[in-house]
Order: structure tokens, then sequence, then C-alpha cells
């Protein structure tokens, strides 16, 4: 007879078995600890773990709107503004008219700006079969420019990090809204039963809290993990007891909260706190070998950098995000915290570049050769761009014309879609907002930005509110 303890109320008699001459060992779970030296009960450990995940478990896998092209979503957000015209969409014309007022009519300049053209200091050339065009400020990343899709018609509404940052991450540059990983989480649920299924690496130190990971009003489950330092993860991670006894613990905190909830269904952080109970005491079985770098050999860190001082921090961070995405975590989001911003000197964007241009680069080959790029969405780029004109000796902010990349999970590799004017201040083909790449990454997971709806203060909210197109034409 099988014992489900955690099913039994706290009026059930505790039964105990006497033996032939009519002693008594004590309870059923005594018994168990002592007959063959303890197995039984390792066996009541396992059935107590696998009833407490699949009771009302918020992160169950759900099914999607249609058949997905990615299972998995690699944003590789370049915090700061990184510049179109000295990165993907070169502009001999500011050469041309270098210190001279730009001869389009512009909005109204902020700050110390000024209407005259800055030329790239920096050299472009075709790469690959495709002729995808990138500076020299990124010579790794274009050997891998047939994996591509360029967008350099993107835009955005914000042209402040703090709101640049939270349309970019949420869809909305103003107020509390969910973000892009919550809402995917929200629709699919996670594959990855012993790891969290939405997971945001290093720091964004542009916008404090919890803005680019929160959950907002969705269900506090969806929120995602903050991972600042790869070397620690996560605290406490070693599971301090024995594996049955923690599990006891977890049947148990999960039987005093059912109680707790009676009465306060409405309430989706006590769900989140005991699916939050639960998958701490999986990780503890299962994230150290997840988290552990050092698993992987030295030719894989190498190519990614993790051995350079120079590429460290991000080649860790991208090297995790493949083993996170391998194990079945549904977004990761690799940060760059503000490096990009360059306003006191173009040049400043070659340290930054000199960080990230390895380990992205590995990160795009290393899914490839393990063929999972196939099934990962890779998305790469920042809040928005920066001016074609000068601001001092580096470049303001620039939200009506950037570039984006997206690689592999279903996009045309290959591909440069959109462009912007000889300047490249405005777009001037194919229009990408912010609520249209959104659109386009749920298309890419399977599923539907106008079907992927919450109920909340007496409105269907989404991800993209009412606007936004999927961008068809990326895509394979």
């Amino acid at each position: 007879m099988t014992v489900i303890p955690s099913r039994l109320s706290n009026d059930s008699p505790r039964h105990s078995l006497a033996d032939a001459s009519g002693n008594r060992p004590g309870t059923r779970r005594d018994l168990l600890r002592k007959a063959s030296a303890g197995f039984p009960l390792l066996s009541l450990a396992a059935l107590l773990a696998q009833e407490s995940t699949t009771q009302a478990n918020p992160l169950a896998s759900k099914q999607a709107h249609h058949p997905p092209r990615a299972k998995s979503v690699i944003f590789l957000f370049m915090g700061g503004g990184p510049s179109q015209v000295d990165l993907f969409d070169p502009k001999p014309m500011l050469a041309k008219h270098a210190k001279q007022k730009i001869p389009i009519t512009l909005p109204r300049i902020t700050r110390d700006s000024t209407p005259l053209c800055r030329p790239s200091p920096y050299r472009f050339r075709r790469h690959g079969e495709a002729g995808i065009v990138i500076s020299e400020l990124l010579p790794h990343l274009s050997r891998r420019a047939d994996e591509l899709c360029v967008i350099r018609s993107m835009h955005c509404d914000q042209i402040e990090h703090s709101g640049a940052i939270r349309q970019l991450t949420t869809g909305d540059g103003v107020l509390p809204r969910p973000s892009l990983g919550s809402w995917l989480l929200y629709g699919l649920g996670s594959e990855a039963d012993n790891l969290p299924g939405f997971v945001s690496l290093g720091t964004q130190n542009d916008l404090p809290g919890k803005v680019p990971y929160s959950s907002s009003f969705l269900p506090t489950a969806y929120e995602g993990v903050a991972i600042t330092d790869v070397d620690n993860p996560i605290d406490n991670l070693q599971m301090p007891v024995p594996s049955p006894v923690q599990a006891q613990r977890i049947a148990a905190i999960r039987r005093f909260s059912e109680r707790h909830r009676l009465g306060r269904e409405d309430d989706s952080r006590l769900d989140a706190r005991i699916a939050a109970f639960e998958l701490a005491f999986r990780m503890q079985t299962q994230a150290p070998e997840a988290f552990d770098l050092s698993r992987e050999s030295r030719a894989i860190h190498k190519m990614y950098g993790t051995n350079q001082k120079a590429t460290k921090d991000y080649a860790q961070q991208c090297l995790l995000a493949r083993r996170l995405v391998e194990r079945g975590v549904r977004f990761v989001v690799a940060n760059v915290s503000g490096k990009w911003d360059s306003h006191a000197n173009v040049r400043d964007h070659e340290k930054v570049a000199g960080s990230c241009d390895q380990p992205v680069a590995a990160l795009l080959g290393d899914l490839k050769q393990r063929g999972l790029l196939d099934e990962t969405l890779v998305v790469w780029g920042g809040e928005f761009g920066r001016t074609p004109t000068a601001q001092g000796a580096g470049r303001d902010h620039h939200p009506h014309a950037f570039t984006m990349w997206l690689a592999g999970g279903g996009v045309k590799p290959g591909t440069t879609f959109g462009a912007t004017d000889e300047f490249g201040f405005y777009v001037t083909e194919n229009k990408v907002h912010i609520h249209d790449l959104h659109a386009t990454i749920l298309h890419l997971v399977g599923l539907d930005h106008q079907r992927l709806t919450y109920r909340y203060s007496g409105r269907d909210f989404r991800l993209t509110d009412v606007h936004g197109d999927v961008v068809h034409d990326i895509l394979t």
C-alpha cells in the first residue's frame, strides 16, 4: 500500500503498525525509515516531489496557438544604444557633409546635440555569401553574417533610456507592464521542470528595479529570475539536508500553504510562493550542474572568450544562456549594461564591441553546431540607436531609426531588411516598430499576439496593446 501523507488532513489519525509480539515500532513513516536501511522512504520522497510538481503548476507547458518555429529565445540586450551608422548601416553622405548641417528637416534637438553631420570613423565591408554589411568593430560576428537577419528600420517612441528600455522589454514606455519574457512564459509555460523558465543574466543599470523581468499584473510565477553574478548564480543552491528530508519539508509547506490559501484563491502570490518553494527544491537537485560552466571543455571556453579579461563577463553570460536553453529554459536575457551609451566619444564603441563581439559570435556558432539554432531565436539590439549628427565627440540617443538583428528560430538568414535615408536619420522603407518586433517574436514561438491576453483592471491587456504586425517578410 502506498501512503501519501501530504493528502492527509491534520485531523487524520497517525496509525501505527504492531509486530507479532504486540510491540509498536511507531508510525508507518518510522517503519519506512527503519526498513531496508531507509530505502522505502526515498521512494516516498520521490512520490511527494512528483505530487508537488503536478498540483496547480502555473509553469506547466501549454499548447501554442500555432506550430512554433522556435522553442526558446535568447535576447542579447545591448544596453545604452548601439550606433547603427557605426555598426550595420553605413552612410557615406555623412563623410561628404562632415561638420556641416545635415540637409534634412530634423525633430527638436535635445540637450547639447547639434545638427552637424558626424561621419563614422570605421570601415565597412560586405561579409558572407549574402553580402551583409558590417563594420570593422565586429570582426567575429562578421564571420557569422550568413546567419543574420539585419533589420535596419527599427524605431521606437522613447528618447530616454528608462522609457526606451521599458518599451523594448514590456511594450509600454511609461506604465508598468509585464515583460516580454513574462508574457512568453504565461503563454507557453516552461519545458524546464528543474530550472526557471525565464532568466535575466547580468545587470541593467539604466533601469533599476525589476522592470526588464517583471511580471507586473500577470501572476507572480511568470516573473523572471535575475542572476547578476554568473560565478555565484543563486544563493543557497546546495541542498542543506538529505533529499528525502527536503522533500518532506516541501510537502509540509504545501499543506500549510494550501490551508492558508483557503479564502484567498485570487491572490496569485500564494500560488507563486508555493511554486517557488517546489522549484527551489528541484533546482537544488539539477541547477548546480546547469550553472557549472567548468563542465564545458577548454575549447568551448576559448571559443567564447571566458579566459580573457575583456570578454570574460559577457562570454560567461552567453555560454550560460546556451546551457539554459539547452535544458528547456524559454527565455534568457544576456545584458550589456549601458556600455553602448557613447555621448562623449564615438570611439567608446570600440571597448564595448570588443567585450561582446567574440562571445556573441561564439554563441551563434555553438548553437548551430549543436543543432539548436533552428529552434532558438537569438535577438540582438539596444533600446534605441544613436544620431548621425554630433554631440560633442559622440552621438546622442536616437529613436527614429536604428538597427537590430535576429538569427535562427525561423527567420531568413543572410537578410537585410528595411532602409534609412542617405544620412541614417529616418526610416524610409519597411518600418519596424517595437510592437512589430514583439508580435514577430511571439509568432515565432507559436503565439498570436492578438490572442495572448490577460484580463486586468476591467480590460484585456496584451504585450502589443492595440498595435503590432508580424513582419512576415523576414520569416522563412
